[in-house]
């Protein structure tokens, strides 16, 4: 069974479509007690990263994934769920689950940094976007089984993944420089964009992961 964290920060109502769609098993809580027996979780999030923080600490969630993750079980980040399973986001100065050991950055900020001026990227980054497998490490992740490099996914995100460990990025969206998009360390799943409103190719990539990790 595939648990769906509500946390009162999730894009859950189309994560459910989605699963519904692949007629895919699932249950959806509030508390932490009724997933504990789920074969893997799917952690979804759209919001502010400091407020979402405050909710699962409020749920008991956070020491839950923690503790989910621990046990070597199967966890996907979706969009915001990407980015607070790292240590930190400069949205709010906000400590986060450190699940993964890196930082969430803004996009502004990187592109600043970079010097990259075009006026055509605009802030937040939303819509559709192709993202590339990285041909050392996609291989290794059985989400991609069967989907296409340069596949087009929904985004909608301010703030950029910046893993301390750069292999564990599985692909990049190019938005003025190469924008981690999937990432994965062990079982543990990074998506920024939106595979549940992305269409065939989105769903793919839910399917695999169901596949993989559903009992």
């Amino acid at each position: 069974m595939i648990g769906i964290v509500d946390y009162n920060a999730g894009n859950i109502t189309s994560v459910e479509h989605a699963l519904s769609f692949l007629q895919c098993p699932y249950l959806i809580s509030k508390k932490p007690r009724d997933l504990q027996n789920a074969s893997a979780l799917i952690f979804p999030g759209v919001g502010e990263a400091s407020y979402a923080m405050n909710q699962l600490k409020a749920s008991g969630f956070d020491l839950f994934l923690k503790d989910f993750c621990a046990q070597g079980k199967p966890l996907l980040g979706i969009c915001l769920g990407s980015q607070i399973i790292f240590d930190h986001s400069e949205e709010g100065d906000t400590p986060c689950l450190g699940l993964i050991k890196g930082t969430i950055r803004r996009f502004s900020s990187i592109l600043k940094e970079k010097g990259i001026t075009d006026s055509s990227l605009k802030i937040p980054h939303m819509g559709w976007n192709s993202i590339d497998w990285k041909q050392t490490t996609s291989s290794t992740n059985p989400l991609l089984d069967g989907v296409p490099s340069g596949s087009d996914f929904y985004f909608v995100h301010s703030y950029v993944i910046q893993p301390d460990n750069s292999s564990i990025i599985d692909g990049t969206c190019d938005y003025g420089f190469e924008v981690p998009s999937i990432l994965h360390k062990d079982s543990i799943y990074a998506m920024q964009f939106h595979p549940e409103k992305s269409g065939k190719q989105g769903l793919a990539l839910l399917k695999n992961f169901i596949k993989e990790y559903s009992c």
